[in-house]
């Protein structure tokens, strides 16, 4: 199968154009969205029951997509209000929220502005699906990870999900298969290739998204840049930012996709 760069929809590395780019296919990258969004919310409140105080129950999910933590989260009965930097999936986790009945409070934000966009605290702050590594910069990491902090309740917990990077480093793949052959409603096969730099611990992540419409297929690229963050860089700008007794949660033991770090306000 050969396609022309015509064929290809390529748009640039820009955090918040990825997302917006990526927000009508975010689902593709799971190969079935809906038992994810159930699989990932039972992780999480196991987590934030064992980890905050009992009474813990509004949450605030700083780095929503479209909805898939959000989303599960609600269902489960907590009072979720969700941000993001894409307006787009913003616009999309707003819609599939109200298709389920859902009462989730949205808003476009970025996370380095949390402290601007949201006058209220909140019993749980969570950052998933490997956000965190958005922020280039130690600069950029510790303001957002301070912002975090500040919307948080005394006492609150913050809970992110990140890629294993400490092993990654090691390894460098270039090629990373996600979901090929999509499900049975929907045709779709999804990889990304990794270009690492050589300067730094950062790589430009090429998505591509192969789907099938009829019996014309699509495809489409759209780039962003990682900074690879290995644990303990985590774990001490979490340190720096004000929160005490970090964890880190291992998929074997959590049963959730990625490490999971738990940090206290």
């Amino acid at each position: 199968m050969v396609f022309s760069q015509e064929e290809i929809i390529k748009v640039s590395e820009s955090v918040e154009r990825f997302y917006d780019d990526l927000a009508a296919d975010y689902h593709h990258v799971y190969a079935d969205w809906e038992s994810g969004i159930e699989r990932q919310a039972s992780v999480l409140d196991q987590l934030i029951q064992c980890e905050s105080k009992a009474s813990a129950s509004i949450v605030l999910d700083c780095s929503c997509g479209i909805g898939t933590q959000a989303i599960g989260l609600a269902q489960r009965g907590y009072e979720v209000f969700a941000s993001d930097l894409s307006p787009k999936a913003v616009a999309r986790a707003e819609a599939e929220a109200a298709k389920r009945g859902l009462n989730v409070r949205f808003a476009v934000a970025d996370v380095r502005e949390l402290e601007c966009a949201f006058d209220r605290q909140f019993d749980v702050v969570i950052s998933c699906d490997n956000s965190l590594p958005h922020l280039l910069t130690d600069e950029d990491l510790t303001l957002a990870l301070r912002n975090i902090r500040h919307v948080l309740t005394d006492k609150g917990l913050f809970v992110a999900s990140i890629r294993d990077y400490d092993r990654l480093l090691a390894e460098k793949p270039s090629f990373i298969a996600m979901n090929p052959g999509g499900t049975h409603e929907e045709e779709a096969i999804v990889f990304q290739i990794w270009d690492w730099s050589k300067e730094s611990d950062t790589y430009l992540l090429r998505l591509f998204i192969m789907s099938r419409a009829a019996s014309e297929w699509r495809v489409k690229e759209i780039r962003t840049r990682y900074r690879a963050i290995r644990r303990n860089e985590l774990t001490a700008a979490l340190e720096s930012a004000g929160f005490a007794r970090v964890a880190w949660h291992e998929p074997e033991q959590s049963g959730y996709f990625q490490p999971i770090v738990t940090a206290h306000a």
